[in-house]
């Protein structure tokens, strides 16, 4: 599906449409329509959060956009070269295949088509051309190929330690910190790590093709970003822009610097020996300053005199708090409405049981999405195995009402049906060691009263206290059965109208049909 949302959020931080095509996986032609139908419905960001991906398909295009299949295409060849004569345009070269589609009997291409397939044809034979980047505009970010060491104190063993490498596109400032591995968390840290850097954030953010970036990444028009690295970039009011596989001149700035970081830094560090990280960034940092302030070769200044005079003013501001680290993971709702995450148990409203949903996990939170809307959200247990976080909320209606009893209210109950009926009721709340423990045995009783009626249980508990000060509720259901009380002797099953809140008949428990 289109990712409106984020186009709108993306033309809102007034990036161009190629770059938001780019972003969103989508053609210009998509972002531009998206763009349009938006302005003239009065549609912009920010959003509300039922406002979905969903919701603004139906909002911004009710009916499905014409397909081109069956249709003749344009000879790009042909095109390419009239295109290049003065005085010929796509709007002339569209008529003339109109009329020709018309002679041949075959279905023409809308004007805006031809133009989308013309363009598409025209980015295969694009060359590549040196960009003026403008301040503020994008960083670059990989991991350098060379990585550094460090010994282990206790037996000597080398560990790798690879290295984060990023660059302003337009002042070429860079940041360069150790991590133990090149796994999601390291990543994402030292994006914030690097933010806190700079002091400021960049409109743009050009990754590597890495897995901790993109997912499934077949080719370079339709990147999939990773949910959490995208989460960051909303976070921080960025928009991530994948480099295209094998292809170092989308990010010439981070790829150059990997070399000169090489040099300066993991090189100049050769012989040297740290036996822990926090060693070994301390010396990337100050040879990292050092190498901000070394003078450029062929030009004035140096990388960092050009950040703090002409880009830092450009770079937006950082937000309140630093995005706080999520994990993904998909879970399917259980029959008893509940997602088991990390051996913690967790609420979803019972309408989605069997469903599979998202769940975004942090150090403080967890929180349940389906299709993208937010279910439930619940603080994180830790400790014991097998612990539940339950809002009632969630529950079916039958098992809140089930929730509302307690050891008062069925004495309460028992109060009503008679002195006998309140002397069992107590007798077997305080026949267990947790009253908790007694309840189903109280339901039970509560459930005769259906079967039978008020009168018939009252007497079945008082012949039952003759025998024993603690009856039991399958003692009273016997004597019930057995019919043997001072009530009529004959007990019919009658039905009695409930008035205590049951909210299940004795069909439901496997009774005889009333007649």
């Amino acid at each position: 599906m289109t990712r409106y949302r984020e186009i709108l959020r993306l033309h809102s931080m007034n990036l161009s449409q190629s770059n938001i095509a780019y972003s969103c996986g989508a053609s210009k032609t998509t972002v531009n329509s998206v763009i349009k139908r938006a302005k003239d419905l009065g549609v912009s960001w920010p959003l509300d959060e039922d406002q979905t991906d969903g919701t603004l398909s139906k909002l911004l295009f009710p009916s499905k956009e014409e397909s081109t299949q069956g249709k003749r295409l344009p000879d790009f060849n042909y095109i390419r070269k009239e295109l290049l004569k003065n005085g010929v345009n796509k709007k002339l070269l569209w008529t003339e295949y109109i009329e020709e589609c018309k002679l041949n009997g075959d279905e023409p291409l809308m004007y805006s088509q031809f133009c989308y397939h013309i363009q598409k044809d025209e980015q295969k034979r694009r060359a590549s051309m040196h960009i003026n980047r403008k301040p503020g505009e994008q960083v670059e970010v990989d991991w350098a190929g060379d990585p550094a060491h460090i010994i282990d104190p206790d037996t000597g063993e080398l560990t790798e330690a690879s290295i984060f490498v990023a660059a302003l596109s337009y002042s070429q400032y860079a940041y360069v910190e150790a991590f133990m591995n090149e796994k999601q968390q390291a990543w994402i840290t030292a994006h914030i790590h690097m933010y806190d850097y700079y002091k400021g954030v960049s409109k743009i953010l050009v990754p590597d093709n890495c897995k901790t970036a993109v997912n499934h990444n077949k080719d370079w028009y339709t990147p999939k970003l990773n949910t959490t690295y995208h989460e960051m970039a909303e976070h921080y009011g960025t928009a991530i822009i994948p480099a295209r596989v094998r292809k170092p001149k989308d990010k010439p700035n981070a790829e150059g610097i990997v070399g000169n970081i090489s040099t300066w830094i993991v090189a100049a560090l050769r012989n040297e020996q740290f036996f822990s990280l926090a060693e070994l960034n301390a010396s990337i940092r100050e040879k990292l300053e050092e190498f901000n302030k070394r003078d450029f070769q062929k030009k004035e200044g140096s990388r960092s005199s050009l950040f703090h005079n002409e880009e830092f003013p450009f770079l937006l501001p950082l937000p309140a708090t630093p995005y706080e680290l999520a994990d993904w993971k998909q879970a399917t709702v259980q029959f008893n409405y509940h997602i088991s995450i990390e051996g913690m148990l967790y609420s979803v409203p019972y309408e989605y049981i069997k469903r599979k949903v998202d769940v975004r996990i942090t150090e403080k939170i967890i929180e349940v999405f389906y299709n993208h809307n937010r279910i439930a959200s619940h603080k994180r247990l830790f400790g014991r195995k097998g612990q539940y976080s339950t809002i009632v909320e969630h529950m079916p209606p039958d098992h809140q009402q089930y929730l509302e009893w307690n050891g008062d209210r069925f004495r309460k109950w028992g109060e009503l049906i008679g002195p006998n009926t309140h002397k069992t009721v107590d007798a077997i709340l305080t026949s267990k060691r947790v009253e908790q423990q007694t309840y189903k045995s109280c339901m039970g009783l509560l459930k005769l009263v259906d079967r039978y009626s008020a009168g018939h249980l009252e007497a079945a508990c008082e012949k039952a206290l003759t025998f024993t000060a603690s009856p039991s509720y399958k003692s009273i259901k016997n004597i019930l059965v057995a019919g043997t009380t001072k009530e009529d002797a004959s007990i019919a099953e009658t039905p009695v109208k409930n008035i205590y809140g049951i909210t299940r008949g004795s069909n439901y428990y496997g009774g005889r049909k009333n007649d």
